[in-house]
């Protein structure tokens, strides 16, 4: 056994040394959550809740890019329900899309949305809270957690359940809302709840068998650290810190990244005096024993249901510091250094209006409210752009103090509490992922709760409460397609490789958190892009540079000149060296005006020699 993971960890080594010689090596933690599917390419899983165990929400995928994402069409949509929550983040691996309801996980065909099988989980007990964010994979298995407090593992291929575990007790406020982690034959997963007054866990479980391995309480008590953060034991007892979303994992330093929840009363701190860790927190833990490593609070003694509630997202600065950024309901992305848990810098991402004020009697406008600010889909990185994307929610609360007692099973908001009647908006903000500066701001329609998702296309995918799917340019934000699906996007939006093509996957028709916003009905949504050019292998499809000059010829030297010269500021020459092959081909049938469109599609066989061979002659001239 030593023996095996000695040689697993110099293998771990030597793979990440040859990636940081190479320049390609981004945080540890980056691998595809699942490995060993020779049938998928490169990246062309989406594993996970956030694809990759870091958490980064990137797809090498470029099939569907800033050329061709005007171009994009319905491939197929299906109803995974008749009414209620959608959240989930979807999965997909070994041919199969996995998504969840409160009750239903159901396994889709990725290309043509048919159901291969459903499983519906009938509750033992009453559904605290009729929510469920996703699944994990790992060997052949899906575990994911339910409203009445358990965790179920089903086999992938057919839905039959393999074990079932009560881990939270929904008649005290616990359930499962969060999708879990699963890594190194373990699943871990944490009871939601905070505003029932729980008190929050973190449990690791053998994935073959169901064996509870380690639990944290994420409300110290006694000697256990950060216990003197509560000055009150009364509230100790059951202070929130229940994770609602999902964590992050770093496979090389066997590290369990946990977004904690807000403390409870939720509008009384004066009741609970004191920091209330790990509340607001991000808690760093060994995933082989459970125990604390460090961590990081967002937001110390909280009076506003501020919760941690995103993922957070693991990456390696233009220094090579080990990072980890953190987008909370207070509005913020943080980005914290791991080595000296140390604030790097904290950016703004939507209205922030007496921040840190406390509540006057009469009642207090705070942004961002309750529901506001990041809510539990969480950033994403393009590290070549070196830009972090998040979506946000511009919507404020009014609050007036109080005071609450303890009552097993109840709301403890300590306080009253009003949405304002602003019409809420969200946010796409773009970020660099070095200095936290702004790079650019879409402002939507409605609150942005979706998933983000960037591509090596060039674009960023997401969504909005409005029921608008969105495909922003990476570099500016401008809006490249936006289509009405006809339900609130608040789950997963993600991106994958079947059969040769790029699919983009969405969940849309969520009744939750949609005042001012589209309902609609739990429905999944499958889309692909027209095609620019299939690119084969055969010989005959090999680039004729000789051709291509004739091409040249004939359609680009009336403006270029045959030194592809004659245009101030469109100069050819060098161009090789700032574009790929399939960036010149993309830009060649896509330009930007006052260029013409010389390859109008769709391409026939004769107009896809022709971009062959002129990309290539371009390529050898100039």
């Amino acid at each position: 056994m030593l023996e095996n993971e000695i040689l697993a960890w110099l293998s771990r080594t030597w793979c990440l040394s040859i990636c940081l010689l190479l320049g390609f090596a981004h945080q540890a933690g980056a691998e595809e959550f699942p490995a060993g599917h020779e049938a998928a390419p490169p990246g062309g899983l989406w594993g996970g809740f956030n694809k990759t165990y870091d958490g980064q929400r990137f797809s090498p995928l470029r099939e569907i890019n800033t050329g061709n994402v005007a171009s994009l069409k319905e491939t197929c949509q299906v109803k995974i329900a008749q009414r209620g929550a959608f959240q989930a983040g979807p999965v997909v691996i070994d041919g199969t899309i996995f998504v969840t309801t409160s009750v239903d996980t159901v396994a889709l065909d990725p290309t043509n949305c048919a159901v291969k099988w459903k499983h519906v989980w009938h509750p033992e007990q009453n559904e605290r809270f009729a929510i469920n964010r996703g699944v994990a994979y790992l060997d052949g298995r899906v575990f994911r957690g339910t409203a009445d407090g358990r965790l179920l593992a089903l086999d992938a291929a057919t839905g039959k359940v393999l074990w079932t575990d009560v881990v939270g007790d929904p008649d005290v406020g616990e359930y499962v809302s969060s999708a879990p982690i699963a890594w190194n034959g373990l699943v871990f997963v944490g009871t939601s709840g905070s505003d029932w007054a729980i008190k929050g866990r973190i449990m690791a479980y053998e994935a073959a068998s169901g064996r509870e391995v380690w639990r944290f309480t994420t409300i110290p008590t006694g000697n256990e650290i950060g216990a003197d953060s509560w000055k009150t034991q009364e509230w100790a007892q059951h202070g929130g810190g229940g994770t609602w979303s999902h964590f992050a994992l770093d496979p090389l330093t066997a590290e369990l990244f946990v977004p904690v929840g807000n403390p409870v009363p939720d509008f009384a701190p004066e009741d609970r005096p004191g920091a209330n860790l790990f509340t607001d927190s991000v808690l760093v833990l060994d995933t082989r024993t459970g125990a604390v490593k460090w961590w990081y609070q967002l937001v110390p003694h909280d009076g506003r249901d501020l919760d941690l509630a995103a993922a957070p997202m693991l990456y390696r600065n233009d220094n090579q510091r080990s990072v980890v950024a953190l987008a909370g309901k207070d509005g913020y992305v943080h980005v914290v250094d791991r080595e000296t848990h140390q604030l790097l810098f904290k950016t703004a991402v939507t209205t922030i209006e007496n921040e840190g004020k406390p509540a006057a009697p009469e009642g207090t406008r705070f942004c961002p409210g309750i529901a506001g600010g990041v809510e539990w889909n969480g950033p994403a990185l393009d590290a070549t752009r070196r830009s972090i994307f998040v979506g946000s929610v511009d919507w404020c609360t009014i609050t007036k103090p109080g005071h609450s007692t303890y009552n097993a099973g109840d709301l403890a908001y300590g306080g009253n509490w009003q949405l304002t009647r602003d019409n809420p908006r969200g946010w796409v903000v773009a970020l660099d992922a070095d200095t936290g500066k702004v790079k650019w701001r879409y402002h939507a329609d409605a609150p942005v709760l979706a998933g983000v998702t960037a591509t090596a296309g060039g674009i960023v995918l997401t969504g909005d409460n409005a029921g608008n799917f969105l495909a922003l340019d990476s570099g500016s934000g401008k809006v490249l397609k936006k289509i009405e699906t006809g339900g609130s996007m608040s789950g997963g939006v993600v991106t994958y490789e079947q059969g040769g093509k790029q699919y983009i996957a969405f969940t849309a028709g969520n009744v939750s958190r949609t005042i001012y916003g589209a309902g609609g009905r739990p429905t999944l949504v499958i889309l692909q892009a027209e095609t620019l050019v299939e690119r084969k292998t055969a010989a005959s499809d090999t680039p004729d540079p000789e051709h291509g000059a004739e091409v040249f010829r004939q359609t680009c030297t009336g403006c270029h000149g045959s030194d592809g010269a004659n245009i101030a500021g469109f100069n050819l020459k060098g161009l090789k060296n700032r574009m790929t092959t399939d960036q010149i081909m993309t830009w060649l049938q896509n330009p930007a005006p006052p260029m013409p469109k010389v390859f109008p599609l769709p391409l026939d066989e004769q107009d896809q020699k022709d971009l062959r061979d002129v990309t290539a002659y371009i390529q050898k001239a100039f």
